[in-house]
């Protein structure tokens, strides 16, 4: 069997929840201002890398592997996402995210040489389709600064999870990317206008972020990303933002809107189309 023909990696589902609960943890710390976004993203980092500094040593590997362009997209994407949850909701924000993941992604791939078929192009076609018609003028369409975010958030970690397809080593390669984000979240941190805004609840959530959602999620996802074709790894993603707006209703109270559940609705058929498509080739 060709490495990247499994079309669910095991580990997979674990990485997919922990991006959801990402989405679940930055509302409740952001969405109810029990911390500023800046605080959030540095301490999001810091209790990532050390969680996954302490698990390196405990398997005697060294966690400080440098790849500052990995780094510095991990930063973007924690920056930008924070940004953006001040006024998204969990679903609309996951829903924004992993469509630009999946637009960036396999827009590289095809760049690159992968060719998806006539099936996974049409489901392809449906998801982005829900996506558009997401963000598309209205009465519910969601802000426009914080969708910009979201979207820059988006980029950042497709080409976050690109790089990861060609690392060894996962859990030591996680561990470095947070360690060498680190500094970049303090200078946001130093940087951005306005006094800290911290509670112990928002460090709660920023601490859980980074250590289980964020640290030990992304270092399963890194795991799981040699298996799978940007094509197949962008598709996966986006049955986070269904994930996402569930938690949102049972712990954040929040509503779905009929524009939200008829785009995951387009979104999850046309990736349901697209992995359908794929084991028909």
């Amino acid at each position: 069997m060709n490495p990247k023909s499994s079309s669910f990696p095991p580990g997979a589902a674990v990485a997919l929840l922990a991006f959801a609960a990402n989405s679940v943890f930055c509302r409740l710390a952001l969405g109810r201002a029990e911390i500023d976004a800046a605080t959030f993203t540095l301490l999001r980092l810091l209790a990532g890398a050390v969680t996954l500094a302490l698990l390196c040593g405990a398997q005697g590997r060294a966690p400080f592997r440098r790849d500052v362009p990995s780094a510095a997209a991990l930063f973007a994407y924690a920056a930008a996402f924070s940004f953006a949850y001040r006024e998204l909701t969990a679903g609309t924000g996951a829903l924004l995210l992993f469509g630009t993941v999946q637009v960036t992604m396999i827009g590289t791939g095809l760049f690159r040489g992968e060719r998806p078929g006539a099936w996974e192009w049409s489901g392809l076609l449906v998801a982005l389709g829900g996506l558009a018609w997401l963000v598309s003028p209205g009465l519910a369409a969601p802000p426009p600064l914080g969708a910009g975010l979201m979207a820059l958030a988006g980029v950042a970690w497709g080409v976050y999870s690109l790089r990861g397809r060609k690392l060894g080593d996962p859990l030591a390669t996680t561990a470095g990317n947070f360690v060498w984000a680190v500094p970049l979240g303090l200078l946001l941190f130093v940087a951005a206008p306005g006094r800290a805004q911290v509670s112990a609840a928002g460090v709660t959530w920023a601490v859980l972020s980074g250590a289980l959602a964020s640290g030990a999620g992304y270092a399963v996802w890194y795991a799981a990303l040699p298996r799978l074709t940007a094509t197949r790894a962008a598709t996966l993603q986006l049955t986070v933002p269904v994930l996402a707006a569930l938690g949102g209703v049972l712990f954040l109270a929040e509503t779905l809107s009929a524009r939200l559940v008829l785009a995951s609705v387009l979104v999850l058929g046309g990736v349901a189309l697209a992995i359908a498509g794929r084991r028909r080739v």
